[in-house]
């Protein structure tokens, strides 16, 4: 009998890309509740957002990738542009004027409970047992994050939760809703045309609520915008869709597991917040749920 084929094992740079894309999403939220301190929320995510639009249209220029949309693609494009940017980065950022950063990171980081769900009732996939267990486990890890700190304490971050998890529900819907229709252009014309449409009504916001004043932010804070532009908002997501490319999805959507945790650690050693019982509980029953979700 000829010998038995040796397992296929991962591949390296996809790995690398990977760790590199949960690092950098990670890495954001610290990143983005220090720049709230100079920068008012809104405006934050538009001028994060033009920087990442700029470097990410450079990139796609260099590759030479289309920015062309089909006409018939329009309505489907801005659809997905206000749930997965306009919602994501709305919401989930102004949750931070009530949340810690790694508080934010817990909640926001239920997207894939919410989208199995969602996938029940979008795309006809089948609501197991182990999917609703997911759901149950981490709204029990939100009620840890919220409650037990005391009923005062937890109502006042009410507002900060809402947010979050509007966010994260409605990315959940359009990850779906994008799977069911999905947009077929480049990577890097995807996220460009996404995040454009997407930031519009974030810079009507900017325009009506909020005065930042540009010329009072600190080198320090003009470095978090260039990080938020050019990491996050722009080399992290090329590298998800390298590690989409080399790695099997359900590993790629396992190694996202690792954001939440990335998020808390580095806001207790950035920012100094806490990191006790309570915070730890959370994030482990959140991301338990979440592999629930994944395996279901």
């Amino acid at each position: 009998m000829p010998p038995a084929s040796p397992a296929a094992r991962p591949d390296p740079v996809g790995l690398l890309l990977l760790l590199a894309t949960v690092t950098g999403w990670g890495f954001n939220w610290p990143a983005m509740k220090l720049l709230l301190v100079e920068v008012p929320p809104f405006s934050m995510r538009v001028i994060c957002a033009l920087v990442g639009i700029g470097l990410l249209a450079a990139i796609a220029r260099w590759r030479g990738e289309s920015l062309a949309v089909p006409r018939g693609l329009w309505p489907r494009l801005i659809g997905a542009s206000l749930l997965n940017v306009t919602a994501w980065m709305g919401l989930a950022s102004f949750s931070l004027v009530w949340l810690a950063a790694g508080e934010a990171t817990i909640v926001c980081y239920t997207m894939p409970v919410w989208a199995s769900i969602f996938a029940w009732l979008v795309l006809g996939e089948r609501l197991t047992a182990r999917r609703l267990l997911a759901l149950g486990v981490g709204l029990t890890g939100l009620a840890v994050l919220v409650l037990a700190q005391g009923v005062e304490a937890g109502m006042g971050k009410l507002p900060g939760v809402g947010f979050a998890l509007t966010g994260a529900i409605l990315f959940s819907l359009g990850t779906v809703v994008t799977k069911r229709w999905p947009l077929g252009l480049p990577p890097a014309s995807s996220v460009i045309w996404q995040m454009g449409l997407g930031t519009l009504p974030l810079l009507l916001g900017a325009l009506l609520v909020e005065r930042p004043d540009f010329p009072a932010v600190t080198t320090q804070g003009w470095l978090l915008i260039l990080y938020g532009g050019i990491g996050p908002l722009g080399l992290c997501y090329l590298a998800w869709f390298g590690t989409l490319r080399r790695l099997p999805a359900s590993a790629a959507a396992a190694g996202t597991l690792l954001t939440p945790v990335v998020g808390v650690v580095s806001a207790a050693l950035i920012l100094g917040e806490p990191l006790g019982l309570r915070e730890v509980l959370a994030l482990s029953l959140t991301v338990s749920g979440v592999v629930l979700a994944v395996r279901g």
